[in-house]
């Protein structure tokens, strides 16, 4: 038995490295995407361990190279996840009884694996079924999974050695149980880092976890769940269970020991969970932690006093690094009349020469959305615009506009003037690589930022662009309660681990704010132990007493 009181290793933040030409890393992945191009992958569900093929199987598809199969998946079902579920909760006891900095080593070497000899697989993975460029592949998939996995084990300790005072003769001690039952992880597929975190966060806290993993990522987070379990995580766990949402779903939820739902993906999806929770409320052992990443309508709101070239690198990054495909991407562009028509041609110039194309061809910035249904939902809305030199139409196209799927699903970064502040693209989320603007009257700043408060039902980021402090704090008060996250003078994405916690609230999710303690706090029930040294002999009180 060990009676030290241990501390976790230190946990930086994993740094970026830069594939430039000539670079070792390059190289390893170049050729890591060359090795995985040449496989034919046949990817199972795992569950208590085991892998589990139902063949019943769907295409592991590459987005911007329809002509490259990556392979096939086998889809859970029904029964496989209720046996999922029996899974989790037969290594429940033996997981939630190892100490806690058993668990932090079981995350800190998968972290270590990412970072070392798996960081080119994990990489090129996201590249090729996700369709993301090196750079937003790497920041995604190898530095923000490591993040996750070595920042949170601190967050828990801290977590833990948070306990209440104590009197003379009294000892008063806060106990951190896991939850009763397991938890229901739902991940999306715009980032491997978001499919490591939502498992792991509650496995950390000694839950068992059935996870649902998006099936347009199966394949990098197929390599996440083998690293877990080279990295010494016991079987049963985390359940890898790819599959219909809806099937899967079905069943974890009506499990009386259903006691956590971790998702990110879309409101109305979510809607639909918390919506099956409650009217399965008389079931459950507990009531269940429901915590909820979900859609976004983000804003850059440019002061009369912003930098132009700051504005414009927010605005070009903000709405199109991954395709727009970011629930904290711009899509929204508000621009003071007197800034506008200067700002607005030189954003459109740049937008036109943005390169597009293959993820394996290092030059592109972009790459495809992330499947059919995804290029058929946004170009109806591109449609509908008209050309900038055409009669008022209520939408006018400045840049882009176009899309073509027969390589890939690729649609031009678009840039939309809109004359009405709330017509459709400035309300509803499209993602994908779409910004639509709106002049402002900046004589009225304050009759702005309550358009930006108000026009979306989403609260997830937004960036204010100003040099004039007055304006930044002004914008700030008055924004505070429209985003989550708010950046000043940078573009409203990039959230990272241990820096800036991330979530939003209205329609964008229950704000457990990813990369922070506060995120952890959901996946843990207190318990408080008293213990009194001195208890009392008698049970009356001394005003008792006879005059």
């Amino acid at each position: 038995m060990n009676d030290a009181i241990l501390r976790t290793p230190p946990a930086e933040n994993e740094p970026v490295l830069s594939y430039a030409p000539g670079s070792p890393e390059r190289t390893l992945l170049k050729a890591e995407i060359d090795r995985l191009l040449a496989q034919d992958f046949d990817i199972p569900c795992i569950i208590g361990g085991r892998e589990v093929r139902t063949g019943v199987t769907s295409p592991i598809v590459r987005p911007d190279d329809l002509s490259r199969p990556l392979g096939r998946f086998h889809r859970a079902g029904e029964a496989e996840a209720g046996i999922a579920v029996d899974a989790a909760l037969k290594a429940k006891a033996e997981w939630e009884d190892m100490g806690w900095e058993e668990r932090a080593a079981v995350f800190r070497r998968a972290a270590a694996l990412i970072a070392g000899k798996y960081r080119p697989a994990i990489v090129a993975s996201t590249m090729l079924n996700q369709s993301k460029t090196v750079h937003q592949a790497e920041i995604d998939a190898a530095c923000e999974v490591v993040d996750f996995l070595r920042i949170n084990p601190r967050f828990m300790e801290s977590l833990y050695s948070q306990q209440p005072q104590s009197g003379r003769d009294e000892w008063n001690r806060v106990q951190y149980r896991p939850l009763e039952g397991f938890v229901y992880a739902v991940t999306p597929f715009n980032f491997t880092s978001i499919a490591a975190n939502l498992p792991t966060a509650p496995a950390m806290m000694g839950n068992v976890v059935v996870w649902k993993p998006a099936s347009t990522s199966v394949l990098s987070n197929w390599f996440l769940m083998k690293i877990f379990e080279e990295a010494g995580l016991p079987p049963g766990v985390i359940n890898f269970l790819p599959g219909n949402g809806g099937t899967i779903s079905k069943v974890a939820l009506a499990r009386p020991e259903f006691a956590g739902l971790h998702f990110t993906g879309s409101t109305n999806v979510f809607n639909s969970l918390w919506r099956q929770v409650a009217d399965n409320l008389s079931i459950y052992r507990s009531y269940p932690r429901v915590v909820g990443e979900t859609g976004g309508k983000d804003f850059i709101f440019l002061d009369p006093s912003a930098d132009r070239e700051v504005a414009l690198v927010a605005a070009l990054r903000g709405a199109f690094e991954y395709q727009g495909q970011k629930c904290s991407a711009a899509s929204r562009l508000y621009v003071p009349s007197g800034l506008a028509p200067e700002f607005l041609d030189n954003l459109g110039a740049e937008i036109e020469s943005i390169k597009m194309g293959p993820t394996t061809d290092f030059r592109n910035f972009m790459g495809a959305v992330i499947d059919e249904t995804s290029f058929g939902t946004i170009m109806p809305y591109l449609g509908r615009a008209c050309s900038a030199s055409s009669a008022s139409c209520g939408l006018k196209l400045l840049a882009g506009g176009t899309g073509d799927k027969s390589a890939g699903y690729f649609i031009r970064p678009t840039l939309l003037l809109a004359e009405d502040p709330r017509y459709e693209t400035m309300e509803k989320e499209l993602f994908g690589p779409v910004l639509s603007a709106y002049v402002y009257d900046e004589g009225d700043l304050e009759a702005a930022y309550r358009l930006v408060d108000t026009t979306s039902p989403y609260g997830l980021t937004g960036a204010v662009i100003a040099n004039d402090r007055g304006a930044v704090v002004r914008a700030l008060h008055a924004l505070r309660h429209a985003a989550g996250n708010l950046y000043v003078n940078d573009k409203p994405t990039g959230a990272v681990v241990g820096r800036q916690p991330f979530g939003g609230m209205r329609a964008s999710g229950t704000n457990d704010k990813a990369g922070s303690i506060l995120n952890l706090i959901r996946w843990t029930s207190a318990g408080a132990v008293k213990e009194n040294f001195d208890p009392p002999r008698s049970w009356g009180y001394p005003f008792m007493d006879e005059e």
